[in-house]
């Protein structure tokens, strides 16, 4: 990244750990994602100036706005930063034009009026200016929050799980909504959510935090897709997750063979791992086909046996037993017509296979293949295809 946009590497043991690093560029979002206690909101909190941290920098556009080995320390006055609270912070004996205004303390009061009036028709609030937080729906309330946010003509804009209070229609709605806003704001913004849905929807990258640090950061769905270590893995909700062999790296086809419970299954190539190494494998569910019995001679086809089966909406969610009931299944979900179609209940016998190229190779690691997770992982993980 060029020197413009948001620098992050913050650094402590306590109060609450730290080792974190974040690049975010211009016109870019960035989600933090982790479960609850990961230290998303202090990393926000750092980036803002309301919270001090014992070793670190944070720099924007080139400037350092925290250098503690040098002593630099500006305020979050100083900072610019336009800041999105969970629950708004709205001022409640204030009207929403009112809460706007207080932003533009710089400029005249007539002044004040009108952009804090332009801001609101921005965010979709035209007159509602006079009303008091309290005779506004919780959608609206978060968008007067975004509007005296941008007031101030941030560096950055940070949103600390802005959409946590809102009913499932009304957070739809605002997700469009913030994502048009987005086209318009040439700042970097930082996202924390909780809900990984919500990163793989809105965000250009994403990075895993878990206990303070930096786990991984990269594309959304790849990072799903493909995460670097099983603790990523289990994090994002990755449920299909076991332990294998490399056989052999082909280069014609292109795909590395991996024994797993006495299949041989092909995977797009990885040649990082040596063959006859231990590995940790995963796929999702999205990637994983139920076939019929013309289509039993696919790549990669697996018989296994139905252990669960339960109505999810419009889906069944399948737990298939591969080589013993003893042992993990392979989850995977199926139309709710498709599998009424093929008689699919529990103890039936059925066939799968997996996408070669979805399989993904992870160093070796003795929590995969052992059933329960181990990590408390986000909410709802949605177990995306690549």
């Amino acid at each position: 990244m060029s020197e413009r946009g948001l620098r992050v590497r913050l650094q402590q043991d306590s109060p609450i750990p730290l080792d974190v690093e974040l690049e975010c560029a211009p016109q870019e979002m960035l989600a933090l994602v982790g479960p609850s206690g990961s230290g998303k909101s202090t990393v926000l909190r750092a980036i803002a100036g309301l919270t001090r941290v014992a070793k670190g920098d944070v720099e924007c556009n080139g400037v350092p706005w925290l250098a503690v080995d040098r002593g630099i320390d500006l305020s979050p006055r100083q900072r610019r930063i336009g800041f999105v609270f969970q629950h708004y912070g709205l001022f409640p004996h204030l009207t929403a034009l009112a809460n706007v205004m207080e932003s533009l303390v710089d400029v005249s009061r007539g002044e004040r009026e009108r952009r804090a009036r332009d801001l609101l028709a921005r965010v979709h609030l035209d007159g509602l200016e006079q009303r008091l937080p309290a005779a506004l729906s919780g959608g609206q309330q978060q968008r007067v929050a975004v509007a005296r946010a941008l007031a101030r003509e941030p560096n950055v804009l940070l949103l600390d799980e802005p959409f946590a209070a809102v009913d499932r229609a009304t957070r739809e709605r605002l997700y469009t909504e913030l994502a048009e806003l987005r086209r318009e704001l040439s700042i970097p913004v930082v996202l924390v959510t909780h809900d990984l849905d919500e990163a793989l929807m809105l965000a250009d990258r994403m990075s895993v935090l878990y206990r303070g640090r930096t786990l991984q950061t990269g594309v959304p769905f790849e990072v799903v897709a493909r995460p670097s270590t099983v603790q990523v893995a289990q994090l994002v909700g990755l449920k299909n997750v076991f332990r294998a062999g490399v056989v052999a790296h082909n280069m014609d086809p292109k795909e590395t063979v991996i024994e797993w419970r006495r299949h041989r299954l092909r995977a797009r190539l990885q040649t990082d791992f040596p063959e006859g190494s231990q590995i940790t494998w995963a796929i999702s569910q999205g990637q994983i086909v139920l076939l019929g019995s013309a289509q039993a001679v696919a790549v990669n086809t697996l018989p296994g046996t139905v252990l669960q089966y339960v109505r999810l909406g419009n889906n069944a969610a399948l737990a298939i037993a591969i080589g013993g009931v003893d042992r993990p299944p392979v989850f995977m979900t199926v139309p709710l017509h498709e599998a009424r179609e093929r008689g699919i209940e529990r103890g039936c016998d059925v066939c799968i296979a997996l996408r070669a190229e979805a399989i993904h190779l992870m160093p070796a690691d003795s929590k995969a293949d052992e059933g329960p997770q181990k990590h408390r992982r986000m909410q709802p993980a949605s177990d995306v295809a690549a």
